[in-house]
């Protein structure tokens, strides 16, 4: 049996693209606008000792693994037409038998996965706990500090590495990013002179526009070491010095308080589900009575799917990132003291982030490679795009929750009718 025969057999309708082997088998659709070519042994030992998501990253991001017809810097297409029509059937077991002797039983031995995968959970133990301050340093570390003028190329000037919010179809990535900073500001109702804590800052968009659009204290916090250099330096070259801080810092050992606000933008991906609870504690903890609490974040479309992301997204993307649905992270705020005035779902605005991401490591692809390495660029265009994907289709969300914290009387300080 040949690796294309091997590959025929788990089809439930047969291959929708064109497949090349190493071992000289073809098949599929001669017509097909993309070709799939498995180049060496390697590729098939990725494949056959991590069948799924894994393995094809594996062989896709070392090279064993290339597709004709489309960009690696955006395979979105590719991944829609596989979407609709690529569907695997398991055939019996004495036939799975003879394809697994065919292509070689010592092929389910994985070898070593590419450099830039994370190391697994069982080996991240060694780091730390889950969630611990160390662990999670050092998973901020690998998705973050790639390189600042790569980060550049990739999200255009505003330097947002989370959805925005597109006023209108026509209105570009950077329109869309101002605007988004400006809904979270006006839904605080940020006021001169007011303090903010933006909570996993990022290079400090929001720290940024809230101070010189607002004329907040704004302080900003990150376990990027990068990221912090890169916004204090474009706090300093806008001249925001006065007004605007983002320090290096674990949001943990943030020692002020009394804030009239807090932003949290695209940070509780990060801090595990099972500690929602101290998360929420803190915020309240830090705000005024009556103080405001915007929490940005990718949501599940349920709340009783599995917290932990999918293999590539954990190896490649986020190390141990994880996702629920808006219902617990509701519940969560509201035990931690917060009332929760308003929640708004805004996942349709993250596809159209993610398209112009894509958009842009196209247009950028020879500069983005000589900041970082050929698999590196490959996982972002294939994370961006499949993430594009599950957006539209309502696989994962992106919620705004805004709560606050109530005075001792219980009132809020809201007006009757949300003014944003």
């Amino acid at each position: 049996m040949t690796i294309s025969d091997a590959l025929g057999t788990l089809m439930r309708h047969g291959m929708p693209f064109r497949f090349e082997a190493y071992d000289g088998s073809a098949g599929g659709d001669v017509d097909s606008p993309y070709t799939v070519r498995l180049l060496n042994e390697r590729g098939l030992r990725y494949l056959m000792s991590h069948p799924g998501d894994l393995g094809f990253a594996r062989a896709y991001v070392s090279g064993d693994l290339e597709i004709d017809g489309i960009h690696p810097g955006d395979p979105y297409e590719l991944m829609r037409h596989f979407r609709s029509r690529l569907t695997f059937k398991l055939p019996p077991p004495g036939e799975l038998v003879k394809v697994l002797r065919s292509l070689g039983l010592a092929n389910l031995i994985a070898p070593t996965p590419p450099p830039e995968e994370h190391l697994s959970r069982a080996r991240r133990a060694f780091e730390g706990w889950r969630h611990s301050r160390q662990r999670d340093a050092e998973a901020i570390h690998h998705h973050y500090d790639v390189s600042n003028r790569f980060y550049e190329l990739v999200l255009g000037p505003s330097m947002a590495y989370t959805c925005a919010v597109f006023p209108d179809l026509d209105a570009t990535l950077e329109q869309a990013q101002a605007e988004k900073f400006d809904l979270i500001c006006r839904k605080l109702d940020l006021k001169p002179g007011q303090r903010l804590l933006d909570l996993g800052c990022g290079w400090g968009g929001m720290v940024r526009h809230a101070a010189e659009h607002y004329g907040v204290q704004a302080l900003g916090v990150t376990l990027s070491e990068q990221q912090a250099v890169w916004a204090q330096q474009a706090i300093k070259e806008q001249r925001l010095d006065d007004r605007a801080e983002v320090r290096f810092l674990d949001y943990r050992d943030v020692t002020e308080g009394d804030f009239d606000a807090i932003s949290s933008i695209g940070l509780t991906e990060h801090i595990g589900v099972k500690n929602y609870g101290s998360y929420f504690s803190f915020i309240e903890g830090k705000l005024k009575p009556g103080g405001r609490l915007l929490n940005h974040c990718i949501t599940r479309d349920n709340n009783t799917s599995p917290a932990s992301a999918g293999a590539f997204i954990d190896r490649y993307v986020f190390p141990d990132g994880e996702l629920t649905g808006v219902g617990r992270i509701v519940s969560e705020a509201h035990d931690a003291g917060l009332e929760v005035r308003h929640s708004e779902n805004i996942r349709e605005h993250y596809a159209l982030t993610l398209r112009d991401w894509n958009r842009n490591l196209v247009e950028n692809w020879d500069e983005v490679l000589g900041e970082v390495s050929l698999g590196t660029a490959k996982v972002w265009g294939l994370y961006m795009a499949g993430s594009r994907l599950a957006f539209e289709e309502d696989e994962i969300e992106l919620h705004h929750i805004l709560a606050v914290k109530p005075h001792e009387d219980g009132t809020s300080g809201f007006p009757l009718r949300p003014t944003w």
